[in-house]
């Protein structure tokens, strides 16, 4: 419950549903500071189970161990939704992509490379 009041701050935008074996949190209007420690904490919570996050914030992706980008497309009346693996390179540009939008820079492939570096160490 802790990560959830660490993520909600005082927006109370957090739910989060847990026993001792797995955890469920959704969190909303979050970013920044908040979104770093909340990172931190999953960390915490993966030493010992297994976390499958789907997040858009760069801070709780640079955590990851394993990255994944899910696309969804639609074709003749379907929607398909991919799967893919990211390298660690394809991973620092999955995340300057949550960072910088359409125009990814240098400056912002060097924001996120820091970014996996820095998350990597808090591990």
């Amino acid at each position: 419950m802790e990560l959830c009041s660490i993520a909600s701050g005082s927006s109370g935008n957090c739910i989060y549903a847990g026993t001792e074996s797995s955890h469920l949190m959704i969190d909303a209007g979050i970013s920044g500071r908040t979104a770093q420690k909340v990172s931190e904490k999953m960390a915490v919570i993966a030493r010992k189970h297994q976390v499958i996050c789907i997040t858009h914030l760069p801070q709780i992706a640079a955590m990851a161990d394993d990255h994944y980008v899910i696309e969804k497309s639609a074709m003749e009346q379907r929607t398909i939704t991919e799967i893919y693996h990211l390298s660690d390179d394809a991973s620092v540009g999955e995340i300057a992509r949550l960072l910088g939008g359409v125009e990814i820079t240098d400056a912002v492939m060097q924001n996120a490379r820091e970014m996996k570096n820095l998350a990597q160490s808090k591990k």
